[in-house]
């Protein structure tokens, strides 16, 4: 059995998208994964399967999560070594620019193409930068940035589907599940 963590996009963002940590965990299970576990109400959940195929597991979750909760959950899915992978990127990142205000690290459903990465990290600025490695995006952001906007360098329209977490959630998982 492999262990996964499945990132859930848009929930818990007012009254009519509301999904539960207990009802993440049961749907997950009753959908046929194992040891479901959910981190903070953003939409973590780490579990185990037999199943191999990316796709096909984002393709179930998907189903179950809009079976029981009437909207459409837009789900990406790590193996376990891809977000260890991550995290040890974004840490690398962090220990080499001690100046940043702010991190966040977007969660790809697809790898970018070489020309939308070009686009992606031509969104840096003086407000800070974007670097894409494999299905993630980080957003280093810069003192000044404008806290409290959600996309300050206007990267996130050239994602495709993707959810963001900040530096420290990301860093949590992997200590916690990788």
């Amino acid at each position: 059995m492999a262990t996964y963590l499945a990132f859930l996009r848009a929930i818990n963002l007012g009254a009519k998208r509301v999904f539960p940590q207990g009802d993440i965990r049961r749907v997950v299970e009753e959908a046929g994964f194992a040891d479901a576990a959910t981190h903070i109400n953003t939409g973590n959940v780490r579990f185990t399967t037999a199943m191999r195929s990316r796709a096909r597991i984002e393709d179930r979750l998907e189903r179950a999560f809009a079976a029981d909760r009437g909207f459409d959950v837009p789900t990406i899915v790590f193996a376990a070594g891809e977000l260890a992978a991550i995290a040890d990127t974004a840490r690398e990142l962090n220990a080499a620019r001690p100046e940043l205000a702010r991190h966040y690290v977007y969660l790809l459903k697809e790898q970018p193409s070489a020309a939308a990465i070009e686009q992606i990290e031509s969104t840096s600025s003086d407000l800070g930068e974007m670097i894409v490695r494999g299905r993630a995006a980080h957003a280093l952001l810069l003192p000044g940035y404008e806290a409290g906007r959600v996309d300050p360098l206007r990267a996130a329209k050239l994602l495709g589907v993707a959810t963001n977490r900040n530096f420290t959630v990301i860093s949590a998982l992997a200590e916690r599940w990788c």
